[in-house]
């Protein structure tokens, strides 16, 4: 048996006689995470061997520089031994850097290949392109391009994501106002990993203390039930109506910290006028977000008045800031925790995140972690990662970002390691037409996923389960060496096997490996931290890796979210203009952006800016799904059991299915003007009529030709909208849109979205 690690926690698992892998989570967990079934679909569908797209393949063969083709997507491949893979790849990245330079290398990766330290897909592509004199990067993620550039700006950095106020430091909250909740889903997965599940038990043991929770939002169940909440089923993307509803009574009730506003805040006479309506003639009251919202009024009220008078930690859910003007739920749920005055103490203020992700409101450890280097990057391109079709689409475009002006550069090769695009990005047509503008796509897969199905030239790599590595989080206590349960499967090799040999090939050897194996490395990380850990005692790396985890040094565990700026604001000012949080901002104000101005505004529904909304009548919510994390693993044995008639589930309540005359189990057409997918119907009276849901994740398969469908198997990000949040950030605002869904007629069309695609052997 054979200790592993994965996003999902730690699990011991072993090959059985007939070769299948037999998993058991790590009985130290108190609460392990279900997406642990999916794991022994690790050894299954593999890619085997390298393979290149048959018309990329041909032409650079012929000696012809390879350009953009719409055939990707679409064409055969063919299998190749991994001498030719490899030089193939090297002659390509020599090829662009000769007639480009290096800014026309895209470097994608979105880091959830791997929970490891040293195999972490993201870390390792970087540091080989680096090597290479390096390429166009990315900022900030999809789940929070918003929340980070609008901290940045208004509290003058991200603590409430990087320093929350601790589970221990809320013992004593008697009111959470969750806005989009905290799925219980979202707290099983941590990006490095996660040793104890403790989410649930912190909540349940707040509600059996008698404290209240309040959910608003479209689902119900995005809290427990077992947490009782009052359920105020906002309508999808009118939570700033809400919020600066209830600060509209604190205001005119005078039941705000006038103290903490003056001594804290900078801005309040903008951002109250806005509220009382001196600025554009509209109070923002219950009444007036009552009609927005559709909950009533006198509920607004209650809860304002409720919240004044009560210990009470404002939580907003990370998918508040994926829609469209996602900064201004933000800044408005910012705003109104301070209104309250109970920012910086224990057992209430403001958090973003809480059940957003395995271990939030554990405090992180300050003490570093073994990391691979990943060396320095000369080329100074960047963009936002949720405008990478923008970017192929429109080279030398210009765009904004944070208040700055820049262009996009002209990419001629995109290099991905680590992270399945047509997962997380939107408008998937638009994505496929925005790949066949380059001349190369490289892809390391171990599944033929989407984007593997775009490559030209795909690198066969391993995962996890094949492999050793140092695993730890900053929310964990302990390190963990985890050794390979099998050898790599087929003629997989790990990223760090295949970017030396292409290293080699170009001459970057002896800068990306420093001459070491993956066994020296991973001696080296270690020891190299446990030189940074003195004063605190670590044992050598022989017996770290014979007992197979060490503890981590204990840190502080109540900590409170702007303590330091609560007890001395002069002393311990923020990083912004003002010095404090700022509930106006000059420099945005300046900046004149209709998308995000100088203080919390309601800018209309955040679900669609199209005109051709209004022939959409559902509102659509592309969630996180609860059967995979992301769309890793879908057709592993958990995720596949979600499925309804091999589709991924659409969520309607009741009502709105008779209406349509639509019945549970049925495949229907969900569509809009972005194109079609097909799902399997579910119904449920915990979603708000009018509305419908639709996790992302499920594997994008093209419906045959001339059936009208763009997604057969339920791919939900052929429906959403590929355009920033706003001008300033330019985050990912694919949570919202807005759908028709209809009966599908005759049969349903076949699809091979997790097997491979047409292949020849060469």
């Amino acid at each position: 048996m054979t200790r592993q690690s994965s996003h999902w926690g730690d699990f011991d698992a072993v090959l059985d006689a007939d070769g299948n892998l037999q998993i058991s989570p790590d009985p130290r967990d108190a609460a392990p995470s279900p997406l642990l079934g999916n794991i022994s679909a690790n050894l299954r569908q593999r890619i085997d061997r390298p393979y290149a797209r048959r018309g990329w393949l041909q032409s650079v063969r012929a000696g012809r520089a390879p350009g953009p083709d719409n055939r990707r997507g679409k064409d055969e491949y063919e299998a190749l031994e991994w001498s030719e893979a490899i030089e193939l790849a090297a002659n390509e990245l020599g090829r662009v850097i000769a007639q480009q330079g290096n800014s026309a290398i895209y470097g994608g990766s979105y880091g959830w290949g791997s929970a490891g330290r040293f195999h972490h897909a993201q870390s390792q592509i970087h540091r080989f392109l680096n090597a290479l004199g390096g390429y166009t990067s990315s900022r900030q993620t999809y789940s929070l391009g918003a929340a980070r550039v609008l901290f940045e700006q208004v509290l003058g950095d991200d603590r409430p994501l990087s320093a929350p106020t601790s589970w221990s430091a809320l013992a004593g909250t008697e009111l959470f106002v969750c806005f989009g909740g905290m799925p219980a889903k979202n707290a099983g997965v941590n990006a490095g990993g996660i040793t104890n599940h403790a989410t649930a038990l912190h909540l349940r043991e707040a509600c059996q203390r008698g404290a209240r929770f309040v959910l608003l939002g479209p689902q119900r169940d995005d809290l427990a039930t077992e947490l009782a909440a009052q359920w105020l089923a906002l309508r999808p993307g009118t939570d700033t109506a809400a919020m600066l509803a209830m600060a509209q009574v604190l205001l005119e009730e005078g039941r705000y910290d006038r103290a903490f506003i003056e001594q804290y805040t900078h801005g309040s006479a903008d951002f109250f006028a806005y509220l009382s309506g001196t600025v554009d003639g509209v109070p923002k009251t219950p009444e007036w977000a009552a009609r927005l919202c559709g909950v009533g009024a006198c509920e607004l009220r209650d809860l304002a008045r409720e919240m004044s008078g009560r210990k009470t930690l404002i939580n907003l859910a990370w998918s508040l800031q994926r829609s469209r003007y996602g900064e201004q739920p933000l800044w408005a749920g910012l705003a109104l925790a301070a209104m309250l005055g109970q920012i910086g103490l224990p057992d209430g203020g403001f958090g973003h995140g809480y059940g957003a992700v395995g271990g939030f409101g554990t405090p992180r450890n300050p003490l570093p972690l073994p990391t691979l280097p990943q060396g320095r990057n000369p080329v100074g391109d960047f963009i936002p990662v949720a405008r990478v079709a923008d970017m192929l689409l429109d080279p030398g475009g210009a765009y904004d970002y944070a208040g700055e002006r820049r262009r996009y550069p002209s990419i001629k090769l995109v290099y991905w390691a680590g992270g399945n695009p047509f997962h997380h990005h939107q408008d998937l047509r638009r994505l496929s037409t925005a790949f066949a503008q380059v001349d190369s796509l490289i892809v390391h897969e171990a599944f033929w996923t989407a984007t593997a199905r775009h490559a030209d030239l795909v690198l066969p790599c391993t995962t996890h389960l094949e492999r050793d590595d140092l695993v730890a989080s900053r929310e964990d206590r302990r390190l963990r060496f985890v050794e390979a349960v099998c050898p790599p499967l087929g003629q997989s090799r790990d990223d760090y096997g295949i970017f030396r040999a292409i290293a080699a090939r170009l001459g970057a050897e002896a800068a990306f490996s420093q001459g070491r194996s993956e066994r020296q490395w991973l001696e080296a990380l270690y020891e190299q931290w446990r030189q940074q850990m003195t004063p605190h005692a670590m044992p050598h790396y022989p017996y770290f890796r014979a007992a197979g985890e060490c503890e981590l040094p204990a840190i502080d565990e109540h900590t409170v979210c702007f303590a330091d700026f609560r007890q001395d604001p002069v002393r311990h000012a923020l990083k912004t203009a003002s010095g404090r949080i700022e509930l106006f901002s000059a420099r945005l104000h300046a900046l004149g952006y209709p998308d995000c101005p100088g203080h919390p505004a309601w800018l209309g529904p955040g679900d669609e800016p199209e005109p051709q909304a209004a022939a959409y009548p559902l509102s659509l919510i592309a969630n996180n799904p609860a059967s995979r994390l992301h769309s890793q693993l879908d057709h592993g044995a958990f995720s596949q059991a979600s499925k309804i008639q091999g589709r991924e589930p659409l969520t309607l309540h009741p009502r709105d299915a008779l209406a349509l005359g639509l019945e549970a189990g049925q495949v229907v057409r969900v569509s809009n003007h972005r194109g079609q997918v097909l799902a399997g119907l579910r119904l449920s009276d915990d979603i708000r009529p009018g509305c419908a849901q639709m996790a992302t994740g499920a594997w994008y398969q093209p419906g045959p030709d001339g059936c009208g469908v763009d997604c057969v198997h339920g791919n939900v990000n052929v429906l959403t909208s590929d355009v920033g949040t706003s001008r300033f950030s330019q985050g990912c605002s694919g949570q919202l849109t807005r759908v028709e869904v209809s009966a599908w007629h005759g049969p349903v069309p076949s699809g091979n979205a997790h097997g491979a695609p047409g292949r020849k052997h060469s």
